[in-house]
């Protein structure tokens, strides 16, 4: 039996083996990994919430009135009446009629894409799209086309060449490791004009981005019926799970045929109560949106001229590109050995060549903390880590 050693020690010798550390304790800008504390810049807890009292006494309460398992698929004894309202409120906070709650946004996203599409049909995807959202065009059966990131024109182009069929188009909204983000409006209207339906992953928008952090949609002022929103719920609103949202039909459609959503146990409906409560503190706390704008401004400014550059970022994300996989990787060490936990992204995460500091801003941060991690950058700059 192959037991795989010799292609871990390749990945090694490229500096490509990923480690698992081990957390102890809730998450927050402090963390206890391996023992040890370490000022966390790692986490999607954008909004702070991971650890929120009125949160976790949701669950307390959700866990009291329901118990832990949801015990079946939703479709058949597993949908609850906490189920029922998430939903509700989920389709609301986003400005859409219906919404559909999922397990984890990887499984909304295949779930999706082949609820929708099948052979005959054409999948088109941005280059820099998540990996569930190229997973799930692939295993959808639909005939697969990419387009160049955020490119417009040649989308458009891509679009009139289809054949018959249906077209999707999908797109992450913020994407996750640039930190940048698509032209949704623009986009919205090629799919408009070529008949195709659009569906944007939010995961990093969702809670941080638009009115009361409705999302990447309600900030683009964007509203069709041939848009569909995957938002996640584990990064910014500080649970877990995922949904989509769109128009009543088609939700009513993706509860027929995702079978990511049809042959799964629903996720515990005391996780819809706390997800619940979540969605209000988001709607209600605006200064956790604006101290991330305050946070990422003063990051953005702390680190200019440095040897390594940001990537051009509004976002929590805040990418430092490196370049070479061990460099990165020593940079994080020597990070790590200040007492700050920052992670090197390489391959295939991300592009080669491009391997970078994946700097992740939370509301709970304090100006402080910031001031402490680009001090010690610009320490390891003159001492010459980047060489």
């Amino acid at each position: 039996m192959h037991d795989f050693s010799d292609e871990l020690a390749h990945l090694a010798s490229q500096s490509l083996l990923r480690t698992r550390r081990v957390v102890d304790g809730p998450q927050g800008p402090l963390l206890m990994v391996e023992g040890r504390q370490l000022l966390s810049f790692c986490s999607n807890d954008y909004l702070g919430l991971a650890r929120h009292p009125e949160i976790v006494a949701a669950g307390i309460a959700g866990l009291q009135q329901y118990g832990m398992g949801a015990g079946a698929s939703a479709l058949i004894s597993g949908h609850s009446t906490a189920h029922e309202k998430l939903e509700e409120e989920l389709a609301r906070f986003v400005g859409l009629p219906a919404a559909l709650s999922f397990s984890s946004g990887y499984m909304a996203n295949l779930g999706v894409i082949g609820a929708l599409v099948g052979a005959g049909d054409t999948v088109v995807v941005d280059r820099l799209a998540h990996a569930s959202l190229i997973d799930g065009a692939r295993l959808s059966g639909a005939s697969l086309k990419v387009f160049p990131h955020n490119d417009v024109a040649r989308l458009a182009q891509v679009l009139a060449r289809c054949p018959a069929g249906r077209r999707l188009v999908v797109t992450d909204a913020v994407f996750s490791m640039d930190g940048d983000l698509a032209p949704l409006a623009e986009l919205a209207a090629v799919c408009a004009q070529h008949d195709a339906w659009l569906l944007v992953d939010d995961a990093h928008g969702l809670g941080v981005l638009g009115p009361h952090g409705s999302g990447s949609l309600a900030q683009a002022e964007v509203r069709s019926p041939h848009v569909l929103c995957m938002g996640t719920l584990g990064k910014a609103a500080g649970v877990a799970g995922a949904f989509v949202a769109g128009e009543a039909s088609l939700i009513a459609w993706i509860t027929q045929r995702a079978r990511t959503y049809m042959f799964t146990t629903a996720h515990p409906p005391a996780l819809a109560v706390a997800t619940s409560a979540s969605l209000a503190l988001m709607a209600r706390d605006d200064w956790r949106r604006a101290r991330l704008r305050e946070l990422a401004a003063q990051l953005r400014q702390g680190l200019a001229g440095l040897p390594w550059a940001l990537l051009p970022s509004s976002t929590a994300i805040q990418p430092l590109i490196v370049g070479d996989n061990a460099a990165a990787r020593a940079l994080a060490a020597a990070l790590r050995d200040r007492g700050i936990w920052v992670p090197a992204i390489c391959p295939p995460t991300v592009p080669k060549g491009s391997a970078r500091l994946r700097i992740s801003l939370s509301a709970v941060h304090t100006p402080e903390q910031v001031d402490h991690l680009i001090a010690a950058l610009r320490s390891l700059a003159d001492e010459g880590t980047h060489a």
